[in-house]
């Protein structure tokens, strides 16, 4: 198979696996909070797959679990499934917009999105807490993962540096706030658990149906 291509446009070389950089970075902090919170059996939903890197690894890692990968672009589709190949835990993945009233899932043991709540707008990320009040079975987690703000911690300079990035790319994005989204998802019967600080100022969310 050929070298994966980095999933940042201006250096895209067309092949079909995507290599999103901060994958290897951040896999194995993740991977040990998601020991802590996923089920031992069941379905994880993972809601933005990107490159699919993340899904490979973590289905590698937590083999007695089912992955549904999913993403809305065709090109992360595939890329998905190229990484994914030969993993027997792992479904093909489904073309999911976040933000669309109806996923193509009717249920999911534990529901996974890394990286997606301040790179798309508002829109999204109510949705994705509207399709996991769908989906979710009574007592599933919700776990996020990304950058946020938080009133009562100052904001470290590289995360305003990214924010100010993110909305000269497109002012509907940047960084949300660990409150409004938490209220969002109490509104949709998703009950707040915990905050797991994590490395390079990122933070692990994670939410109860």
């Amino acid at each position: 198979m050929a070298d994966p291509t980095p999933w940042i446009a201006a250096e895209d070389t067309g092949a079909v696996r995507k290599h999103a950089p901060a994958t290897a970075r951040n896999r194995e902090a993740i991977a040990a909070v998601l020991d802590e919170v996923l089920p031992a059996s069941g379905v994880v939903l993972e809601i933005a797959s990107g490159s699919g890197e993340h899904c490979a690894f973590f289905a590698e890692r937590f083999a007695g679990l089912h992955w549904q990968p999913s993403d809305p672009e065709p090109s992360a589709l595939a890329s998905i499934a190229a990484w994914c190949v030969g993993l027997a835990n792992v479904a093909p993945p489904l073309a999911i917009d976040a933000a669309a009233p109806d996923w193509p899932i009717e249920r999911a043991d534990a529901l996974l999105c890394i990286n997606m709540v301040h790179i798309s707008p508002w829109e999204a990320t109510l949705g994705l807490l509207d399709g996991a009040a769908r989906v979710l079975v009574p007592g599933a987690p919700l776990i996020l993962y990304g950058p946020y703000r938080r009133a009562e911690v100052e904001t470290a300079p590289s995360n305003e540096a990214f924010d100010a990035s993110l909305k000269a790319r497109d002012p509907r994005w940047g960084l949300r706030d660990v409150a409004e989204v938490s209220a969002a998802a109490m509104a949709r019967g998703l009950a707040f658990e915990r905050l797991v600080e994590m490395p390079a100022n990122n933070l692990m969310l994670i939410y109860r149906r």
